[in-house]
């Protein structure tokens, strides 16, 4: 699923008010944190993270929870990170320029 700019632009304004639903530390992206970040996506479709570390594990970890989960970075600042991935059952979130069905 690719956003267009006026989607992220959109869930950008809708992160401001989330608080982390996950916090990544120095264990990095265990098997209990993968499965955090999982049941987050599922059940709020939008999330942020916190990521602990310097800035090269977190573009790593970044990168690895868009390609593990098939979820689009929304954006990152400093040790923040968010990210959007669509729950095809029970959608949450009403996206510009679609309709959500439920």
């Amino acid at each position: 699923m690719s956003l267009s700019n006026r989607q992220l632009r959109h869930l950008r304004g809708l992160t401001h008010q989330l608080k982390p639903v996950v916090m990544v530390g120095d264990k990095g992206l265990s098997e209990n944190v993968m499965s955090e970040i999982e049941t987050a996506l599922n059940s709020h479709e939008l999330i942020k993270i916190k990521l602990r570390s310097d800035r090269e594990t977190r573009s790593a970890w970044e990168a690895e929870i868009v390609s593990s989960f098939g979820a689009e970075s929304v954006h990152s600042i400093g040790q923040v990170a968010c990210f959007f991935r669509r729950n095809s059952k029970k959608p949450v979130i009403e996206l510009p320029g679609e309709s959500v069905k439920g």
